[in-house]
């Protein structure tokens, strides 16, 4: 049974916590395999067959397809295990974290660079609805 969980009414995040970490247990190891070359090109050679190898479910296989790094992480997904999936497209993290956000690499970095996202719209909903 999972504890109260305070963090959870934050927009758009997601905490990677020991439940997620259970749901995404098999998404992440497969992540993982893709530290070993040969798994890279397997993966690479043939990516549904790759990933049927893997006791994941259908949604975490198809995100992967997708290369929709957000459901991923919905499903479990820890970003630095993620990585490794990037990292074998021969994409870098800001790439990856600008697609994440739906801005182009050049805005991503930009906005980084400005100071990073506004909190506006970002706090806890309890503090933009006058609290409990």
């Amino acid at each position: 049974m999972s504890l109260d969980k305070p963090y959870a009414d934050i927009p758009g995040t997601t905490v990677f916590d020991a439940d997620m970490a259970r749901v995404g247990y098999h998404l992440n190891q497969f992540c993982m395999s893709l530290m070993k070359a040969d798994n890279r090109e397997r993966f690479k050679a043939d990516e549904r067959a790759y990933l049927d190898e893997w006791s994941m479910t259908e949604a975490q296989k198809q995100a992967v397809l997708d290369r929709d790094y957000n459901r991923m992480i919905d499903l479990g997904g820890n970003i630095y295990f993620l990585a490794k999936i990037f990292s074998t497209d021969g994409l870098s993290f800001q790439h990856a974290a600008a697609t994440m956000t739906g801005m182009s690499q050049e805005e991503y970095a930009q906005m980084m660079l400005s100071g990073g996202r506004s909190p506006e719209g970002n706090r806890y909903l309890n503090e933009t609805s006058g609290g409990d």
